[in-house]
């Protein structure tokens, strides 16, 4: 099993949905237009935050079925049977308390033109299907994870990808933009890829084996998927209360002055969920022994990248931000992006002490550290959008996520790793902030100083993973043959 090919195949399976819905875009605003889009984009969110309903069950089978990985294969068996059953259970039960709640908010509470409300109600029944069909994807994904097939996953994921956004958009070219077209076509997309994961599991999970659950298995997967829910609600919770509480104190122009650079910056974090996706599995069955070690090597690879990415973040942001957008823009959110790049550094380095708990048995104490961070965060959020504005707001995410990397690393006993290993590659990431903030005489001097700086980080981070010339040669490889 490799933990470096696994994360390559879950980065590749990352990388192209995002190249695909960056064409796919445009061509649905050109022929559904804006507000059906909107519509067609709740749908696709809905889909994807009603996974909730598993009460992580899907995480729970992985780390259920990697544990058992040297038993009979009937155990494993046993398992995703009594996880699927329940995963039924909660999709059914989950998609009728929604219901009433889609009902009034689509029928009154949805500010949308009247002339699409008709269309809009007639596609609620099919979006409360989509609440069974995003529970049992969790359990299916979660078997094939906790049988290490990456490779397989992540074709399925490409391959699904593509059917989500061309499926719809097709359907409306040749049916016309109606949303009792368009939601039915997004629900048969899914629909295609559970059949995909429904056959790669029988095939390595399930075949020969009778459809027989276990109430005792039952128990303990509810037990682990319960911690895991609590971490999947208030980790969230935290991360778009924000806007929120910024759309309160500071108003609407604030709220897209902050959102648009977080969501910038969350495409940082790809690498660290491919490689510790990978590293779960690894976890699950290794010894106590085993697991500093496969611990210091996931830091080590990891700081090496995201130090790389994320210093070449803060100082493209700027830029970017005018290109893409307008330097007037640029000017208002520049600085709250490059703020909330160095918190993603934290939060993706934290993702390692966090999947090792996990991957342990121990969601609850996961769960426990944000349940731990709620209050004093809001207090910061206030406190800081109230006197500095989304700037505050962008500190107090970044303070929250660094107290994450801390506590997460000392439950899970490596604090003194994490500190010996991550100090300089720190040093590197605030010295990057310290050079975009700074007032240079020309243009000349300040871009030189941004080529030494990423040229010595490039070099630091080569030192310490010399593996990534290979790693980055086998993706080259891996995208030309997909």
């Amino acid at each position: 099993m490799s933990i470096s090919k696994h994360s390559l195949y879950n980065l590749v399976g990352t990388l192209i949905p995002l190249a695909i819905s960056l064409v796919a875009i445009p061509l649905y605003l050109g022929v559904i237009g804006e507000e059906r889009y909107g519509v067609l984009a709740i749908a696709w969110m809905l889909l994807g935050y009603f996974g909730l309903f598993d009460l992580g069950l899907g995480q729970a089978t992985a780390q259920a079925i990697a544990s058992l990985r040297e038993d009979a294969a009937e155990c494993r068996a046993r398992v995703f049977w009594t996880a699927l059953y329940l995963n039924v259970s909660l999709g059914v039960i989950g998609g009728i308390i929604i219901w009433p709640f889609a009902s009034y908010y689509f029928g009154h509470a949805f500010n949308v033109d009247q002339a699409l409300r008709a269309e809009v109600l007639s596609a609620v029944p099919w979006l409360i299907l989509a609440v069974p069909i995003a529970t049992l994807s969790g359990v299916l994904i979660g078997g094939l994870q906790g049988r290490d097939k990456f490779l397989e996953l992540n074709v399925i994921s490409v391959g699904s990808s593509v059917i989500f956004q061309l499926l719809p958009l097709m359907a409306a070219a040749i049916f016309g933009p109606d949303l009792r077209i368009l939601i039915p076509a997004v629900l048969i997309a899914r629909a295609t890829t559970l059949v995909a994961l429904c056959l790669r599991c029988h095939v390595h999970l399930t075949r020969g084996y009778p459809l027989k659950a276990d109430a005792s298995r039952a128990r303990k997967l509810l037990n682990y998927g319960g911690w895991v829910t609590v971490t999947s609600f208030v980790g969230p919770l935290m991360s778009l209360a924000d806007r929120f509480v910024i759309g309160s104190l500071s108003g609407a122009k604030a709220v897209t002055h902050y959102t648009v650079p977080f969501q910038l910056a969350e495409r940082g974090n790809i690498f660290s969920v491919a490689v510790t996706s990978a590293m779960f599995p690894r976890v699950c069955s290794a010894t106590v022994e085993e697991v500093p070690t496969l611990t210091a090597k996931a830091l080590r690879m990891l700081s090496a990248i995201m130090t790389v990415v994320i210093c070449a973040g803060i100082f493209l942001m700027e830029p970017f931000l005018g290109w893409w957008i307008n330097v007037q823009f640029a000017s208002h959110a520049t600085v709250v992006g490059q703020i909330i790049l160095v918190g993603m550094w934290f939060n993706g380095l934290a993702r390692v002490p966090f999947i090792q708990l996990t991957a342990r048995g121990r969601p609850d104490l996961t769960a426990a550290v944000h349940l731990v961070e709620v209050l004093p965060y809001f207090l910061m959020l206030y406190l800081g959008i109230r006197y500095f504005g989304i700037v505050g707001a962008a500190s107090a995410f970044t303070a929250r996520v660094f107290l994450d990397l801390v506590l997460l690393s000392k439950l899970a006993r490596v604090l003194p790793l994490t500190a010996k290993l991550l100090w300089l590659p720190f040093l590197i990431v605030s010295a990057s902030l310290a050079i975009a903030q700074m007032n240079f005489p020309s243009a000349l001097s300040q871009n030189g100083l941004i080529v030494l700086h990423l040229s010595f980080t490039t070099i630091w981070a080569l030192q310490r993973a010399p593996e990534l010339l290979s790693k980055a040669r086998s993706l080259q490889q891996l995208v030309i043959r997909l």
